[in-house]
Order: structure tokens, then C-alpha cells, then sequence
């Protein structure tokens, strides 16, 4: 694997509103989306640079999946912050935008969470959900950038359907999006056509190509089973499969990394995908006990999914390839039903039921990423 290219640390769009002092919240009651990945460069939580930023109120806290520590793995319930003494409103339970009653007496609504760049990870459905309950209230939305930890670069996958949209698929972009989430916010209020007072304080110094090691930024773990980049790296293509009966390797030292289940062997399924020559990605056969989630304390067979070169591994190509070869080898076993639920995509899943192979998968979605590239480009960054 090449070693990435090293910039100057990037600033993120914290620092760079600590930088200019605030100035953009200035006399403002501010509610605060975030979780523990807001944090600034040198580790310090958002949530205490504004409790501490002169002429800035912050009154109200609003939390994502996970919660505001995250390390919840279930239904996140409303609460009191310890420290600050602020309300805690749950997005990720009866409540995923806040209501009318909570933003009122706010002056603006700020977004500072770290996503990984897969469609379906939550983050960022709760950010076009708060972008929609701020236009409605008629407030200010700020959101504070960070890097695209995958690159901005590559996009795979197909779109979600327009009847198809969900809480994991908040809006029509592929799989692996290759977006920042300001980016993000830029696009969906413009495709909403929402009457929206929208800032972006944008990230410094990164470039669209750079992985999270070349940032000069700690990582720190989005959710409790995305655990490194690597991970994150792989979940756009095995997060995938995880509504199917598979384990995805929760309840394991290293979710994502493997796939497996009780009824799969698996020297024949690494055999298989081996066989196929995927770019940058090999398989080892491996059995493995999930301690929780799927299969908790049952011996799965399955596969390590290994990443030998970053810059050809195509992560959604890859589990695409990999439900492909269950489809063959487990036609009865593996229950395809609930593969929609992420893929989101009719088009794409029939042609998988009817025999299609992962690159006539990828070829079938290349248009629609085509213009998906234009689509977007007026509203990128950098």
C-alpha cells in the first residue's frame, strides 16, 4: 500500500471558526448537532469552545445515532449534559429532526460530526433532516466541514431511488458519495429548493484525493464499530449487507473486516472471489464467534476481507462481488430480501437476482454517476 501524501495539518471548520473568533455565531443562541467527533484539531470538543466563546450562547444540544458520547447502540434517549447543564435532544429514536418547541428562541443551528462517506451511514441523514427542520423555523443553518476520511474522489454505486428514500438514504446519491458533509448541505438544500440561511465554514488544506492519514488529524471512532480506516474504507461496500443474514462482524475485533455466517464455508467463498482478480483486495477464508449482534456465541464460516492496494480497491465493486458469489454459491441460504434495503436501488437488485455479474453492476450504475459528478460540482468546496 503507498504511503499517503503529507500536507500541513488541515483545519477543519471548527478551527477556522475559533480563528476568526466566532465571529459568525456573534451574539447568538446557538443549538449544537454533534456527538464526540466534535472536536477540534488539537482534541478540544466543540461543545466546550462554544460554551467558552465570548458573545456566544449555546442553549441546546441535539445528538445523532450513538449518542452525544457515541457509544449507544440502540435507540438514543433525550438527557441533561453533566457539565453544562444543557438539554440533550435525541435525532435517533421517536425524534430524528429537532421540533418546532425545540429550536424555538434559537438564533441559528450548528452541524459539527464527522461522517465516513457511505450513504447509509446515519450522520448524515440526520444533517438533511436538521437542514429541513431549520429552513421551516426560518433559522440560520452552520455547518462546521471536515474531510471526506475515504477521499473525495472516488463515487461508486448506484443512486438511491427516488421511492426508496429513508433514514438510510436521505437523499438521491450514490453508495460511496465522495462529498464533505458541507458539501452535502449544499447540495441537498439546493436540490430541496429550501429557503435556507446556509454557511459552510469549509475545511483548510485538505485535498479531494487525501485519505485520513494524510490529514495530520487523530482519528477518532465516528461509532462504536468503525473502528480505523480501514473500516470505514470497507463499509460502503460490506456495510451493504448487513440487513441480509450475514454477520458483518459485529460482536468482533474487527467489524467490517469480515463476513461470514453459520451456514458459510468459507474456503469457498474466498476461493471464488479470489478467483475473480477484484482490484486491490484479497480473501481469507476464517471462522469467527461474534460475542454480540448477529450470530452472538454461534461459529460463523466466512472471509477477512484484506485491502492490498488502496488506491485500485473499489469498496462498493467489492460487495457487490461479494453478494454476487452468495447469490451462486448459497442460492437458498443467503436471504436476498433485505439487500434492497440499503442498495435502495430496484434497477440494480433485479439485475443482481437475475444473474448479473458485480461489473456489469457497476457498469449499469456508471451513468447515473456520471451525472451525479455534474450535479454536484457547482456545490463542492474545493
Amino acid at each position: 500500500m503507498p504511503s499517503p501524501t503529507h500536507h500541513p495539518p488541515v483545519c477543519i471548520g471548527i478551527d477556522v471558526l475559533r480563528r476568526e473568533n466566532f465571529a459568525l455565531l456573534n451574539h447568538k443562541r446557538i443549538g449544537l448537532v454533534t456527538n464526540h467527533t466534535g472536536l477540534d484539531s488539537a482534541g478540544r470538543p466543540t461543545l466546550d469552545l462554544l460554551l467558552a466563546a465570548p458573545n456566544v450562547r449555546l442553549t441546546a444540544l441535539f445528538s445523532p445515532e450513538h449518542g452525544i458520547r457515541g457509544v449507544v447502540d440502540e435507540a438514543v434517549q433525550d438527557g441533561l449534559d453533566v457539565v453544562s447543564g444543557l438539554p440533550i435532544y435525541s435525532l435517533y429514536g421517536q425524534r430524528t429532526a429537532p421540533s418546532s418547541k425545540q429550536l424555538k428562541g434559537l438564533d441559528g443551528l450548528v452541524y459539527d460530526i464527522q461522517d465516513i462517506g457511505a450513504r447509509f451511514y446515519t450522520y448524515i441523514s440526520t444533517l438533511g433532516l436538521c437542514l429541513e427542520a431549520a429552513a421551516s423555523a426560518g433559522l440560520p443553518f452552520i455547518v462546521l466541514d471536515r474531510p471526506n476520511p475515504i477521499n473525495g474522489v472516488l463515487v461508486e454505486g448506484p443512486l438511491a431511488d427516488a421511492d426508496k428514500l429513508s433514514f438510510t438514504a436521505h437523499h438521491r446519491i450514490p453508495i460511496r458519495h465522495g462529498l464533505t458533509v458541507g458539501e452535502i448541505a449544499r447540495l441537498v438544500a439546493a436540490e430541496k429548493r429550501l429557503q435556507l440561511d446556509l454557511h459552510i465554514v469549509e475545511v483548510e488544506g485538505w485535498h479531494r484525493h487525501d485519505y485520513w492519514d494524510a490529514t495530520g488529524l487523530t482519528w477518532t471512532n465516528p461509532s462504536p464499530n468503525m473502528r480505523s480506516l480501514t473500516q470505514a474504507l470497507l463499509y460502503p461496500g460490506i456495510g451493504l449487507l448487513e440487513f441480509t443474514n450475514l454477520s458483518v462482524g459485529r460482536g468482533t475485533d474487527t467489524p467490517f473486516e469480515q463476513v461470514g455466517a453459520p451456514w458459510v464455508d468459507g474456503r469457498a467463498l474466498a476461493h471464488d472471489l479470489n478467483s475473480r482478480d477484484l482490484p486491490g483486495v484479497r480473501f481469507v477464508p476464517v471462522r469467527f464467534s461474534p460475542t454480540a449482534s448477529k450470530f452472538a456465541g454461534q461459529l460463523c464460516g466466512g472471509i477477512n476481507i484484506i485491502i492490498v492496494a488502496r488506491d485500485r480497491f473499489l469498496s462498493v465493486l467489492t460487495g457487490l462481488a461479494i453478494a454476487v458469489t452468495l447469490r451462486r454459491l448459497y442460492p437458498r441460504a443467503w436471504e436476498k430480501a433485505n439487500f434492497l434495503r440499503l442498495l435502495a436501488n430496484q434497477r440494480a437488485y433485479d439485475a443482481l437476482l437475475a444473474g448479473a455479474t458485480e461489473d456489469e453492476l457497476a457498469r449499469s450504475a456508471k451513468g447515473d454517476i456520471d451525472a451525479f459528478h455534474i450535479r454536484v460540482k457547482p456545490y463542492l468546496c474545493r
